[in-house]
C-alpha cells in the first residue's frame, strides 16, 4: 500500500467569504505543474543575487542559462521519475525543463486526484466561481524528497483590478486623454543619450506578464504613429495553453495595452514579449519561469502589474516564486512589479476582508517593487498617490485608489533596508521587508484599447515604465543593471532619488495606512528616480 506524506508548505485556505458550490467533475481536462527539487542548495542561488548586487557593475559575472541549469536545475533521474509516475496513473507529460526544474501533466481531474491527493470543490465568491483546496497536497512517500511544489488545483484568479474600474478612477468627463509614457520619463529624468547612442532600446527585450486580454496591432499601429514614434516588435507567448486573446470588454485588454504602450513609448525600439498565462496561481508561476529560462529572447527585465495580499497564497508558492526570482537575479534580470493599488488593503471593496495586506510579488526582496505618486498642481511636486475616498462597493469604481504599500509578513527586512529606518507593521507591529522601493505617477497615461482612446493609471503603469527605464540603463552600459535594489538603497543620499515627503495611502474612513516623510515610506519608498544620476552612479 502507497504510503501518502504532505508536500511541505502546501497548507491551503478558502478565499474569506467562499460558498460551496458542489463537487468538482473528475472527468474535467486539468494540469498540474509539479516542481523538483535543485541539484544545488537554493539558498547560494540568493547569495549570488546579493553578491553580484554588491560588486560594481563592470565587475559582475552573471551566471549563463547553462550555469544556471548546470547548478541549479533538476536532476534527470528526479524528472524520470515523476514522468514514470505519470504515466502509471493516465497522466500525459505535457511539458518538462530540467532548467525551470519542473513538469506539467494533463489529464482527467480523478487522475490527477488519484495521483496527488487533495481535497478540492467548488466554490462561489464575489470575485467569481473558482475550484478551491484546503489543506494540504499529499504526494507518495517516495517521492516526497523529489517534489518542492503542486501547482494547479486551485484556480482562483490572481488579483488584478478590473481595468475599466481602475480607468475610472483617474478618469474624468473631459476630452483629455491623458500623456504618453514619454512625458513621465523626461519628468524623472530618464537617460535619452549616452554620448551619440540615442536610448531607444535598441538591442534590448522586455518580458510582460499578462492573465488574460490581448492586444491587436491595429491599436498599437495607430497609437505609436499618432506618437510619432516606432511601432515596437512585440510578440506573444503561449504559457499553459494561453494566448493572445483581445476582447471586446476591456476588461483585461486594458491591462495588456497599458503595459505594452507605457514601455514601448519609452523604448520603442526593444523587443516586447508578451508571456500570456491562465490566471492562477499556477499560470502565474509558470508565467515568471517560462520568461527567466527563456534562452532564446533573454529579457533584460521583467515587468509585472498582477499580484495579490499574501495570504493568497501558500508557502510552496511563496517559495517557488523565490528561487525564480533568485534565478533571474543571478542571470542579471530585474524583475519590476507593482506594488498595489488600493494602500494597505490590497484588495478592492467588494473584496476587501477588512485587514491590512501587503501585495505579494512585490513583497519579495528580490523585486523592485513601484509604487505610485501623483502630482500635486499647485505645486508640481509627487504627492502619495490616493484619490482619498473611502470604500463603497455601490458606486462605479469602488473608491479607496491609494498606493499600495506596507510591511511584509513572510519577508524579513534585507539587508538594504537596514538603515532605512524601515517601520514595524500597523498589522501586528513586526518587523519586515518594506515595500515599495520607488514610486512614479500613477496617474494620467493615454492608452489606445480596442480602437478608443482613455486615461489610466494605478501602480501597474509605473513598473512597466521602471521597465522602460532599465532596458535604457542596460542599452548605455551595455550590460543588465540586475538586481538594482541594494544600488538604489546605498545611493539614495547620492541624488538618484527625489525623496517624496507628503501624503498618506491610508483609505479614507476605511483602513490605517502609512504616512509619507523625510526617507524611505512605506507609501512611495525611497521616492522618484532620477534616471540619469543612476545611470552616473552606475
Amino acid at each position: 500500500m502507497t504510503v501518502y506524506v504532505p508536500v511541505g508548505g502546501s497548507q491551503r485556505t478558502l478565499l474569506p467569504g467562499s460558498q460551496p458550490a458542489g463537487p468538482v467533475d473528475p472527468n474535467e481536462i486539468s494540469s498540474l505543474t509539479v516542481r523538483l527539487r535543485s541539484r544545488g542548495d537554493p539558498k547560494t542561488l540568493v547569495s549570488k543575487a546579493y553578491e553580484l548586487a554588491r560588486q560594481p557593475l563592470a565587475q559582475r559575472q552573471y551566471l549563463t542559462h547553462q550555469d544556471l541549469a548546470d547548478q541549479h536545475g533538476a536532476e534527470p533521474a528526479d524528472l524520470e521519475a515523476i514522468e514514470q509516475f505519470a504515466q502509471a496513473h493516465n497522466l500525459e507529460v505535457v511539458r518538462q525543463s530540467a532548467a525551470t526544474r519542473s513538469l506539467v501533466l494533463k489529464g482527467r481531474l480523478g487522475d490527477l486526484l488519484n495521483a496527488f491527493h487533495a481535497d478540492i470543490q467548488m466554490y462561489r465568491h464575489t470575485t467569481g466561481s473558482y475550484r478551491g483546496r484546503r489543506g494540504e497536497i499529499l504526494v507518495p512517500q517516495e517521492l516526497a524528497a523529489l517534489i518542492t511544489g503542486v501547482f494547479g488545483f486551485d484556480t482562483r484568479r490572481k488579483h488584478r483590478e478590473p481595468w475599466h474600474l481602475k480607468s475610472a478612477a483617474v478618469t474624468d468627463d473631459s476630452t483629455d486623454h491623458g500623456v504618453p509614457s514619454t512625458e513621465f520619463a523626461s519628468r524623472y529624468n530618464f537617460p535619452a543619450k549616452q554620448g551619440d547612442t540615442v536610448l531607444d532600446g535598441t538591442g534590448q527585450t522586455i518580458a510582460l506578464i499578462e492573465f488574460g486580454g490581448g492586444f491587436q496591432d491595429s491599436d498599437l499601429q495607430a497609437y505609436f504613429q499618432e506618437l510619432g514614434l516606432p511601432v515596437p516588435a512585440v510578440t506573444a507567448v503561449s504559457v499553459d495553453g494561453a494566448t493572445n486573446s483581445p476582447t471586446t470588454s476591456r476588461a483585461d485588454d486594458g491591462e495588456v495595452m497599458l503595459d505594452i504602450q507605457v514601455a514601448g513609448a519609452v523604448v520603442p525600439k526593444a523587443n516586447i514579449v508578451v508571456y500570456f498565462a491562465p490566471s492562477t496561481e499556477q499560470g502565474f508561476i509558470d508565467a515568471i519561469s517560462t520568461a527567466v529560462h527563456d534562452t532564446e529572447r533573454k529579457p533584460g527585465v521583467i515587468s509585472i502589474s498582477w499580484g495579490g495580499p499574501e495570504i493568497a497564497s501558500d508557502p510552496q508558492g511563496f517559495t517557488a516564486c523565490h528561487e525564480i526570482f533568485s534565478a533571474a537575479a543571478a542571470l542579471g534580470i530585474t524583475v519590476c512589479a507593482a506594488s498595489g493599488d488600493h494602500g494597505p488593503a490590497d484588495l478592492s471593496a467588494t473584496d476587501w476582508d477588512h485587514a491590512i495586506h501587503v501585495n505579494h510579488p512585490s513583497s519579495d526582496d528580490l523585486v523592485l517593487s513601484c509604487g505610485g505618486t501623483q502630482i500635486d498642481p499647485d505645486s508640481g511636486k509627487d504627492v502619495v498617490w490616493n484619490d482619498n475616498t473611502p470604500f463603497d462597493a455601490t458606486v462605479h469604481g469602488g473608491g479607496g485608489w491609494a498606493s499600495g504599500g506596507g510591511i511584509s509578513k513572510l519577508f524579513p527586512v534585507p539587508d538594504y533596508q537596514s538603515a532605512a529606518s524601515v517601520p514595524v507593521s500597523l498589522d501586528g507591529g513586526q518587523p519586515g521587508r518594506g515595500v515599495p522601493d520607488i514610486a512614479m505617477s500613477a496617474r494620467n497615461y493615454r492608452v489606445r484599447v480596442d480602437s478608443s482612446e482613455v486615461r489610466s493609471g494605478g501602480t501597474s503603469a509605473v513598473a512597466p515604465l521602471m521597465a522602460g527605464l532599465i532596458a535604457r540603463l542596460n542599452q548605455a552600459k551595455g550590460k543588465n543593471v540586475g538586481f538594482l535594489n541594494p544600488f538604489l538603497y546605498a545611493n539614495a543620499a547620492n541624488g538618484v532619488v527625489v525623496n517624496v515627503t507628503d501624503g498618506t495611502n491610508t483609505i479614507l474612513n476605511t483602513v490605517q495606512g502609512y504616512n509619507a516623510g523625510p526617507g524611505w515610506n512605506a507609501c512611495t519608498g525611497l521616492g522618484t528616480p532620477d534616471g540619469t544620476a543612476i545611470l552616473n552612479k552606475l
